[in-house]
């Protein structure tokens, strides 16, 4: 088996993590390689680094890795499939960050999630991702142009509202009045989405939610829509720029950019173990049930 490892920070919780995973790593000859940059992050914080010179490294993936492993939280699992992109590499995150809806394996699970790996034994759930053109084309934007949670645009160096104008294949729906925009997939629906009042969603959902933030116009509210709808937004407002952000990559437009997002034309294969699923993950991350009435 041919493993990726990628990661983005360092605490106590990362040690303890890095450690009980590398070991697992070498001791059943797994082929591990290692994001180069974490690899030095952990050469400087890792009183063990020296036991891990064996592993290699790498910059870029190809097909020819079978696991990728993020360790870290939600946020890392985002960046790291700025490295899978469509070439099917299924991810499990090993979570040393804070809620984990798509980082559920914790410290103590390692060793036995990897057992359960090598075995056979888990589930792959696929995800739909947002891809994204702007017109005129934004460099920034075209050179990693997908988000698997979310696509926003929001105001930018100031504190009045935009104006959202938006287009659902073709047809006008709306001009949203408010501090931004979100366009959020299933995975999504429990981060940026959920917190400015949008639903949550099951993965397999073959839906988009269109979220405003803070909006002026009180009557607007979360829209689902099918995932085969092509979204098109123009933004103004005072200033004459705006931010766009996908997952956590942020960019700046022009007022006036005509933005399209779509349903990309891949997926990301995320591994889910057999104890575990996001109706269990839903319990345990929102506490769902905790109510003592029930």
């Amino acid at each position: 088996m041919k493993v990726a490892v990628f990661g983005r920070f360092y605490n106590a919780t990362t040690t303890e993590s890095v450690e009980t995973l590398f070991h697992y790593l070498l001791n059943n000859d797994i082929d591990a390689y290692i994001e180069t940059a974490f690899l030095n992050l952990i050469k400087q914080e890792s009183q063990n680094s020296k036991d891990y010179f064996s592993f290699k490294t790498f910059d870029t993936l190809d097909d020819s890795f079978d696991l990728l492993v993020s360790v870290g939280g939600d946020g890392t699992i985002l960046r790291a499939i700025t490295f899978v992109k469509n070439i099917d590499i299924p991810i499990i995150g090993i979570n040393t960050g804070r809620l984990g809806f798509l980082a559920t394996v914790s410290v103590n699970q390692i060793e036995s999630a990897f057992k359960n790996i090598i075995e056979g034994k888990y589930r792959i759930s696929e995800r739909s991702l947002l891809s994204v053109e702007t017109s005129p084309e934004s460099k920034d934007v075209s050179a990693l142009n997908f988000a698997l949670n979310e696509v926003a645009v929001s105001r930018k160096n100031t504190t009045s509202m935009i104006n959202v104008e938006t287009l659902l294949d073709g047809e006008y729906l709306t001009t949203y009045w408010s501090d931004g925009l979100i366009v959020s997939t299933p995975t999504g629906s429990t981060g940026y989405s959920l917190s400015c009042g949008g639903p949550v969603i099951t993965p397999g959902t073959n839906t988009f939610v269109l979220t405003p933030i803070a909006p002026h116009n009180l009557s607007a509210r979360p829209l689902a829509i099918p995932d085969s709808t092509v979204i098109q937004l123009k933004v103004d407002g005072r200033e004459n720029s705006h931010l766009i952000s996908l997952d956590s990559r942020i960019a700046t437009l022009e007022n006036g950019t005509i933005i399209t997002i779509k349903k990309a034309d891949f997926k990301i294969k995320m591994i889910d173990l057999l104890d575990e699923s996001f109706l269990v993950t839903l319990r345990k991350k929102l506490l769902w049930g905790e109510d003592n009435r029930n």
